[in-house]
Formats: C-alpha cells, sequence, structure tokens
C-alpha cells in the first residue's frame, strides 16, 4: 500500500515539474498525458509488480526536460528509482544526432526496467506522431522518427511482448496516419 502512495506522490511531482509543458503535437497536450500513458504501459507490461518501476516511468523526463536534480529524486523516491531515470535520460550537452545514435546503440545493455520505459516512451511518442503530430514537422520527418524509434527498438527486443505488440501497432497507426486515404470507386 505504501508503495503506490509513493507512486500517486510522483505522479504529483511530475505533473508539477511539466506543468508549463506541452507536447509538441496539435492537440498541444499537456506533458503530465505523455508520463501517465508511459506508466501506465509499463504498469500494465508488468502486472503492476513494480511500484518503483512505474514512479520511474512518471519521472523519465524529470532530469532530461525539466533539470530535476537527481539527488532531489534519491532524496523523494529511492537511489533505485533515480538509478533508472538516469540511465533512461539522454545527454542534453551532446547534439541531437549524437543522441539519437547513442539510444541505438545502448538499447541493448540497458537494464531490463530502463528497456520497459524506453519501448513505452517509443510507443507513447509514435501515438502522438498518428494522431496529433507537431505540426511543423514534414512527412519526411514523421517517417524518419518511425524509423529510428523502430532501430532503438530493435535493441529492445524480447523484453515484453505485450509491450513490443503496443509498439508494433502504434508505428503502423504512425505510417497509416500518413498515407493518403483510399480513393472510392
Amino acid at each position: 500500500m505504501k508503495e503506490w502512495v509513493s507512486v500517486l506522490r510522483a505522479a504529483d511531482a511530475a505533473a508539477r515539474w511539466h506543468a508549463h509543458q506541452r507536447r509538441k503535437g496539435i492537440a498541444q497536450e499537456p506533458y503530465i498525458n505523455h508520463l501517465l500513458e508511459v506508466a501506465s504501459l509499463v504498469t500494465e507490461a508488468t502486472g503492476g509488480s513494480d511500484p518503483d518501476l512505474v514512479i520511474a516511468a512518471l519521472l523519465h523526463d524529470a532530469d532530461e526536460d525539466q533539470e530535476v536534480p537527481i539527488q532531489l529524486i534519491i532524496r523523494e523516491f529511492g537511489k533505485r528509482v533515480a538509478d533508472i531515470v538516469v540511465e533512461v535520460t539522454d545527454d542534453k550537452a551532446l547534439p541531437k544526432d549524437e543522441r539519437k545514435r547513442k539510444q541505438i546503440e545502448t538499447a541493448p545493455k540497458k537494464s531490463r526496467e530502463a528497456k520497459l520505459i524506453k519501448l513505452a516512451d517509443k510507443t507513447s511518442n509514435l501515438r502522438t506522431i498518428a494522431f496529433s503530430p507537431a505540426a511543423d514537422w514534414s512527412v519526411k520527418r514523421r517517417l524518419e522518427y518511425v524509423a529510428w524509434a523502430t532501430e532503438v527498438v530493435a535493441g529492445l527486443r524480447g523484453t515484453s511482448p505485450w509491450l513490443e505488440g503496443q509498439f508494433e501497432e502504434a508505428a503502423d497507426r504512425a505510417i497509416k496516419s500518413l498515407e493518403p486515404p483510399m480513393a472510392s470507386v
């Protein structure tokens, strides 16, 4: 019971830390929607068996996007949660192309927990591309993102068949959202 109180505390912290952040999509959803979707996917993939993993999923972008100090995450949610968050955090000091390349290279070496969060994160991002793409993202850029996310996920295979299936469905929907409608005859 106490662990699930911590999950709700983490959801509250994530909502506060990301309060002014919006998704890039045309719907401009509050960013917390993404964090909740990632946490929900991870929870479902694990049958709710790991509250610390759910907390890490909720906080996975806290350091990277909002510069929440890792020491604060350790103090509030413990070292295990912070270690998972660090493992899924990109180094923003690196150029974007380098960060993307590193995600592909390091995916197979990540812990099971980090792989689950990465799978859920990429799934959520592809769902957004399908239903609410960024207004300034061309068709080419969206296709490139799908291809890159697929490369990252190739290194995460074998972690969760259910979550991998969710990713595949999201990738298919993202690609189909770019196809012209069928002509009626």
